[in-house]
């Protein structure tokens, strides 16, 4: 029994030094610390075989089998750092160099043609180890036995996986891999992890950031199923692209670790539905706040130059004569008064009213049909009034106004309701095709001058459904006093004008 004693000092000493039974081991650093451990040591001579019948006798020499009547081979389990150099391996069956064409040495490995029974035996490898410019002698003893070939599960250790395969692993996650074998019952196979054909526990073994797992067995009949893991505490770039190599006796399988492919599919469903979403957002947008977005853009970006159309009017005012006055008088301070005042003054356009734009002494039919087909639009005004309809349905002005609204190319109907209809199964079946068509704006205004704004609710939506403006807005009228759509209620004062004949 030896005693090793292994110290960080902070002076230069010789490496290694021998004190009688001590051997000391210095390394370089700031600080003092000294370890004592006991092995054992097995001290060979330089020339450690010196007769043919000199065996060697360690005690943790390495076993192997050789398969009686194939080609087989034998490794040598020489694995130091990468700043060691190990070169000029030779072989050794009981202190003899191996020659003959049946051995074929290869680097750490030893190739039998056609083994034999007489093959097995004590062998040895012995390499030249350079370090630190220094030249030294390393030796590995191996028992090697001789066996039949297994009928079941085979002479050779079947790896299950890997499979020289590659796996993709994320930088930075944590990762294990198992090492599935099959082997026989009376196997001496070493199962191991290897990378840089080096023990991973060995070449990580400052950081411990990659580890060998603990191997687990399960015994069958007929063969033994082994696993053994490697464990990625943190994966690395350095890892990417080296192999990692599970052994098990003569059998070997690796795999490579990869960077994750980018899944462009998932990219591809979240932009469709990225693009999905900002369309639905877009139409729910555009549904809620369209008055205002067509109404502006028609204000922002407004051409004086547009295209004449052979059109004379932007609409044609259709409206009803009830016989209460205090309807009647609604409906044409509507029609004679606030129409004008909004969507003619304010807003540019231009109107024909019957009643008002009509030449003395023209036939009414004629007036009708002529001005219809100059005008682009056709504004109906409703008055839930069982007489008034009836009235309105006898009309041969209303009967020629709707009969070409329906029948001439790119005119519209906009229909303002004066009051609520809750039935217009009263109306006209005309009129109840372009309600059903078209739609009907009903009228909020109080008849006061906060209906004379075109920014409210109710003329945004009559403006919406006109053409684009194409004359900018007409001088003040003195139909009515304009009031600012900015001021107070409490500043107001009502000022309706009286339609004089």
């Amino acid at each position: 029994m030896l005693s090793l004693l292994l110290c960080v000092v902070s002076i230069a000493l010789p490496r290694i030094i021998r004190a009688g039974l001590n051997l000391l081991f210095f390394f370089y650093s700031d600080t003092n610390i000294c370890h004592r451990i006991q092995v054992n040591l097995t001290v060979f001579n330089k020339h450690w075989c010196v007769s043919g019948h000199s065996q060697l006798n360690v005690s943790d020499d390495f076993k192997q089998i050789l398969y009686v009547g194939k080609d087989d081979s034998l490794i040598c389990h020489l694995n130091f750092p990468n700043s060691f150099v190990l070169d000029s391996v030779k072989w050794y069956k009981d202190c003899k160099e191996i020659e003959g064409e049946r051995f074929i040495s290869r680097e750490k490995r030893l190739l039998v043609k056609n083994v034999s029974a007489e093959d097995g035996g004590k062998y040895a490898c012995q390499a030249r180890l350079t370090h630190a410019g220094k030249q030294h002698t390393v030796l590995n003893s191996i028992t090697v036995n001789i066996a039949e070939k297994v009928q079941n599960g085979g002479r050779i250790p079947k790896i299950i996986y890997p499979k020289n395969n590659s796996i993709e692993v994320r930088l930075g996650s944590a990762l294990i891999v198992d090492c599935n074998i099959t082997d026989t019952r009376d196997n001496t196979n070493a199962r191991c992890w290897r990378v840089n054909d080096t023990l991973v526990d060995h070449y990580y073994n400052e950081s411990k950031r990659i580890q060998e797992g603990i191997e687990d067995y399960t015994v069958f009949q007929e063969h033994i199923f082994y696993t053994v893991n490697i464990t990625f505490l943190e994966v690395k770039m350095e890892d990417y692209g080296r192999p990692f190599t599970c052994h098990a006796g003569v059998s070997a399988a690796y795999f490579i670790l990869k960077p994750p492919v980018p899944d462009f599919r998932a990219y591809l469903i979240g932009g469709l539905l990225a693009l999905t979403g900002a369309a639905v957002s877009a139409v729910c947008v555009y549904n809620i706040f369209k008055i205002d977005i067509v109404l502006w853009y028609r204000s922002a970006f407004h051409s004086p130059g547009t295209v004449e159309d052979g059109k004379l009017y932007d609409a044609y005012v259709l409206y009803p004569k009830p016989q209460r006055e205090s309807q009647s008088h609604d409906v044409d301070t509507l029609v004679l008064k606030i129409l004008p005042e909004v969507l003619e003054r304010q807003c540019g356009y231009k109107l024909f009213i019957f009643g008002r734009d009509e030449f003395p002494g023209q036939a009414v039919v004629s007036v009708i049909d002529e001005n219809i087909k100059l005008c682009r639009r056709l504004i109906v005004i409703i008055v839930p009034e069982a007489l008034s309809f009836d009235l309105l349905r006898n009309m041969s002005e209303e009967q020629i106004t709707v009969y070409n609204a329906l029948i001439q190319d790119g005119i519209k109907v906009i229909l303002i309701e004066l009051e609520k209809v809750e039935d217009y199964t009263a109306l006209p079946e005309s009129i109840q095709y372009i309600r059903q068509k078209h739609g009907a704006v009903q009228w909020s205004g109080d008849f006061t001058e906060q209906s004379q704004c075109a920014k409210t609710k109710f003329w945004k939506k009559v403006r919406y459904r006109m053409p684009p403006r194409r004359w900018p807005p007409s001088p003040p009228v003195q139909l009515l006093q304009h009031t600012p759509c900015d001021l107070t209620a409490s500043s107001r004062e009502a000022s309706v004008g009286v339609l004089t004949p």
